[in-house]
């Protein structure tokens, strides 16, 4: 997700990319007006996609002996295109989010402690296991973008760049492997050879009980093998289990999303394109994926955007692993408004708790998105729902599925500050400043002038969607005033659906708030009764990035969980400049936790910083024990959540 905007969108994340995935760049897109207009129901695209492959869970997987730091260790590409990437101030002060005439919402603050509803927690992937898989062949990448889905007694997690299955009770059911393993590639990097592997990035999952299946995708590019450079094709890698036991075989289906008219894509401006931040979702007939559409040459990290690209596919086929599966895909989507157009951009697609599909209207899935990321100030106070109705044709020779859209009313959002963080131990950052060169490596140069920062807090996008007892259920961050400091928030949503989705409402909403510290990067997961769980990262002055949740009820999220305190700040290369000469430190986080319903329960994933390391201890051993990376710090929490 590398993320840049022009200036017209100086709200927009600040702190652009340093390693993890490919953000899509928009073009600059005027506000979005207060009113919808009526648009007729677009029919998709049809066509058909081959099974590429069957492939059994990769065994004999080891963990690589860490050397230090290698070359390379940042990805060329993605360094390449951070050192191209404009970065602006971000906003500090009311006078520059309150423009267009919203202010950011004043928040109550939620008490903070306690671990109520907890009964399981464990550590998951992190830093150095996406590293060290597949004997080391990896590269730095930050930040996790964190995939999780709970079915049969397994839980499945995916990360930058690795996967791994547990039991429900936390035991490791598979070993630490790589992306590139799992779907069959070469290694991201060979440290014997130098040839580079395709980057397999993003990675999101679901369960459908439905199906019984699991259900992984990941963005995955073609690069050049000596260089890393991409090449354009890239597709979106969709691994279904060939039964409801992830340890056993997948079926791979490969979609391509780089829309240049090759391999059977439409022809789109400017591409190819990057089918960045896809996303995943489901009803009782099709698996949907979304992607936000940027293209890959241009200005910037990538050029103008595309919109947001929706994928529905025949979910029967997949999950019987048919030789051909059918795909219908809507293009270039917008939310139609009175002054014209609003692009469409992280259109996310709902889940359902168990098989509590919509079977309305011939089968229907839910889909919601943001705008603050596309207004001039950076703030709305409408978000866009969306419905893809008669989902049960997708079964047939000339499927009728037809896209719904409109924007709705909704509190104010908008894009969040930086989220600061507790100072405390960070020995990559010392290590920089006094140039050890036993873990730096030779032509180290020092950077005195390098400090720990804060983390990037989202942009104000949609983060993970629930369809529940006839609701759509959403939250993303939000800048908010508490006792009157702008910081990071949430605001959640829960959406009424209407007879066409410009009709539905915003029945209940909310923020999530706290003083002197901030919430991000929400996953929420709602049970049929309505009860469910928000997960999030919580970070500022009295905590260091720890996994937290809330209970969310009737009247919405309730005070402020910890699943596990962070033990220290974040560490990694993306807060500090020197790893990317001349341009200021880029702070990553996120880009997306996970929460999925399993029977009365809910579990949950969430980045945090799980280990602490002195700089001696980093000085002696830069993986302080096989805790972490040398220069990535981040790990991931899964617990489990009663509501």
């Amino acid at each position: 997700m590398l993320r840049s905007r022009s200036r017209r969108f100086r709200n927009a994340m600040p702190g652009v990319l340093v390693v993890a995935a490919l953000a899509a760049v928009l073009v600059s897109y005027g506000p979005a007006a207060a009113t919808t207009a009526p648009a007729a129901d677009p029919a998709g695209r049809v066509s058909m996609i081959a099974k590429s492959a069957s492939r059994a869970f990769p065994t004999g997987q080891r963990v690589g002996t860490p050397k230090g730091i290698e070359n390379p260790e940042l990805l060329p590409e993605e360094r390449e295109q951070a050192d191209k990437a404009g970065v602006h101030p971000p906003p500090t002060s009311l006078r520059e989010f309150a423009v267009g005439g919203l202010q950011p919402p004043s928040v109550a603050p939620s008490a903070v402690g306690g671990s109520a509803g907890l009964d399981r927690s464990w550590h998951g992937l992190d830093g150095f296991d996406t590293r060290y898989a597949n004997g080391g062949n990896q590269a730095s990448l930050e930040p996790p973008d964190q995939a999780l889905c709970v079915g049969n007694a397994h839980v499945l997690e995916a990360v930058n760049s690795a996967v791994r299955v547990y039991t429900t009770s936390g035991t490791a059911a598979t070993p630490v492997t790589d992306l590139n393993s799992f779907y069959g590639y070469p290694a991201q990097i060979d440290r014997t050879t130098g040839v580079r592997g395709p980057f397999t990035f993003d990675p999101t999952c679901v369960f459908d009980q439905g199906t019984g299946r699991f259900y992984l995708v990941v963005d995955t590019a073609e690069v050049d093998p000596k260089t890393g450079a991409f090449l354009g094709p890239n597709h979106l890698d969709l691994a279904v289990s060939g039964t409801g036991d992830p340890t056993g075989a997948w079926d791979i289906f490969r979609l391509p999303v780089q829309d240049d008219g090759s391999q059977g894509t439409p022809t789109h401006p400017g591409c190819p394109c990057v089918g960045d931040y896809p996303h995943i979702g489901f009803d009782a007939n099709a698996i949907f994926l979304t992607t936000n559409e940027a293209t890959l040459h241009g200005p910037g990290v990538f050029g103008g955007g595309n919109g947001a690209q929706i994928y529905a596919l025949d979910k029967r086929a997949l999950a019987a692993g048919s030789s051909q599966v059918r795909v219908v895909q809507f293009e270039n989507t917008f939310l139609p408004s009175g002054a014209g157009k609003v692009p469409g951009f992280t259109v996310w697609p709902a889940q359902v708790p168990d098989s509590r599909y919509n079977l309305a209207g011939g089968g229907t899935e839910y889909l919601l998105s943001s705008i603050a990321t596309l207004a001039d100030s950076g703030m709305a106070d409408q978000i866009g729902v969306w419905a893809v109705t008669n989902t049960a044709s997708i079964t047939s020779s000339a499927p009728d599925l037809r896209l719904q859209r409109g924007l709705v009313d909704s509190e104010v959002y908008g894009v969040p500050p930086m989220s600061s963080q507790q100072p405390g131990p960070v020995p990559l950052r010392d290590c920089l400043t006094i140039n050890c060169q036993d873990v730096l490596g030779p032509g180290a140069r020092p950077a005195p002038g390098e400090a720990e920062g804060p983390l990037a807090s989202q942009d104000g996008r949609m983060q993970q969607v629930y369809y529940s007892g006839g609701v759509i259920y959403g939250a993303l961050d939000t800048v908010i005033q508490v006792r009157g400091n702008l910081q990071a928030g949430i605001a959640w949503f829960a959406v009424r659906p209407g007879a066409t989705a410009a009709a539905s409402t915003v029945a209940r909403q909310g923020y999530l708030g706290l003083a002197g510290n901030n919430v991000t990067y929400p996953a929420l997961a709602v049970l049929p009764n309505g009860t469910g769980v928000m997960a999030f990262t919580l970070v500022g002055a009295s905590h260091y990035p720890s996994a937290a949740y809330s209970r969310f009820g009737p009247s919405g999220p309730g005070p402020v969980q910890i699943a596990a305190a962070g033990r220290a700040p974040q560490d990694g290369n993306s807060e500090y400049s020197a790893f990317h000469p001349g341009h200021p430190a880029r702070p990553r986080w996120g880009d997306y936790g996970a929460a999925a319903t399993n029977g009365s329960a809910v579990f949950t994933a969430s980045e945090y910083i799980g280990s602490k390391c002195s700089f001696a201890q980093f000085q002696a051993d830069s993986t302080c024990g096989g805790t972490r990376a040398p220069l990535i710090n981040w790990g991931t929490r899964i617990s489990r959540v009663t509501p």
